[in-house]
């Protein structure tokens, strides 16, 4: 299926790993120029630039000047934007329950996962209105899935759905389509990289990483398919509703976990 996306002006915020990563080779493969957001620059991201269609912007997308810049390279370089996907965010487990969670903690955890997509979208807009483009934002199942071990994550996700519901409600009678998408647990560094979620419950609990996430898994339920969702199958629903294939959905929210969800 061509989804029409051949020259299309890209950008990607978080793209250096991965779903933003994913996301942004997805977008490579189908012939569109990518204008990738990240803090740091990945060797997986340097090696994707080398192909010409990928231009990574050094910034720090917590900060106002650091999303300017990277939707002011875009429109510098190629003249406009046709899509903006908001990927960018993080996640630290909670573990020592709602009041151990700092007013800093808090402020930070709104300012990656919510601010940053208020901002790139407010900056983007002009561009998007003249090229009628779309925005895609990454969210997650805890947006409606609420869960104490991460209470600043699943509130700033419960917002950042919220903000794009609202925003379509603007600025789609203008040709601008928004919607989100809302993974379960991903292959990613977030959750099973140094560091990550599994690496941080399982030092908790005294247990391995994986048996860790397991328990975090089937706590909620378990996978239907019995598996994490893979970046790249993120990668495909970005560019299904970034294509003009979907051009009459807006302000929809899309799942996409596994089965992690048992309710309506």
């Amino acid at each position: 299926m061509d989804l029409h996306l051949k020259d299309k002006t890209v950008v990607v915020t978080g793209a250096s790993r991965g779903i933003g990563l994913a996301v942004t080779r997805a977008f490579v493969e189908e012939g569109a120029r990518v204008v990738a957001g990240a803090r740091t620059a990945s060797p997986e991201l340097v090696e994707l630039a080398a192909s010409g269609t990928v231009i990574p912007v050094t910034a720090d997308l917590a900060t106002a000047v650091g999303v300017d810049t990277l939707i002011e390279t875009a429109v510098e370089r190629f003249g406009g934007i046709d899509v903006l996907v908001n990927n960018v965010g993080q996640a630290q487990p909670r573990l020592g329950g709602f009041a151990s969670v700092t007013d800093e903690q808090w402020l930070e955890t709104l300012t990656v996962n919510l601010l940053s997509a208020v901002r790139a979208s407010r900056a983007a807009l002009p561009a998007l209105l003249a090229s009628r483009g779309s925005i895609v934002t990454i969210s997650s199942v805890n947006a409606f899935l609420p869960d104490p071990g991460i209470i600043d994550y699943t509130a700033s996700k419960a917002a950042l759905t919220n903000f794009s519901k609202a925003l379509s409600k603007e600025v789609s009678p203008q040709g601008v389509r928004v919607n989100s998408i809302a993974p379960g647990p991903v292959s990613t560094d977030l959750w099973i990289g140094p560091g990550g979620m599994a690496d941080t419950l399982a030092t908790a609990m005294g247990i391995e990483p994986q048996e860790a996430v397991d328990q975090a898994i089937n706590s909620l339920g378990g996978f239907a398919t019995g598996r994490f969702t893979r970046p790249d199958e993120v990668a495909d629903l970005v560019l299904m509703l970034a294509s003009d294939r979907t051009a009459n959905i807006t302000g929809a929210d899309f799942t996409i976990d596994g089965g992690l969800i048992k309710t309506l």
